[in-house]
């Protein structure tokens, strides 16, 4: 499950941004999560429960935002939604269509105390 591997890279870069700041709690954390970035929400919920556990963000409240993906179609030009790497154009069905969001995996913002 490489979902537990982000939760603790994510764990990382959210204890490494409090320090900085001198925060001695986490409660909230934005996550931006692309439909094309090929993780499961719920086990990565889940992994993250686990990794923030005993943690300056155990509890901390977790706020996932989808960006949607979309992607530029090399045939006819045009930005369409993408349901999927590989996809067809929606528009004119050619190939390839070439991803410009929905990939994202980032830590967006965190509120600290």
């Amino acid at each position: 499950m490489h979902e537990m591997a982000l939760a603790e890279s994510i764990l990382d870069i959210i204890e490494a941004t409090a320090r900085r700041q001198g925060a001695v709690r986490v409660r909230e954390v934005r996550l931006e999560i692309g439909e094309l970035a090929n993780v499961e929400m719920t086990a990565l919920e889940c992994a993250l429960q686990a990794a923030l556990r005993d943690s300056l963000a155990e509890g901390a409240r977790i706020e996932c935002l989808v960006i949607p993906g979309q992607g530029l179609c090399l045939t006819c030009g045009e930005t369409v939604p993408l349901a999927a790497l590989y996809d067809l154009c929606p528009r004119c069905d050619g190939y390839p269509v070439q991803p410009t969001s929905g990939q994202e995996l980032r830590v967006k913002d965190i509120l600290v105390e």
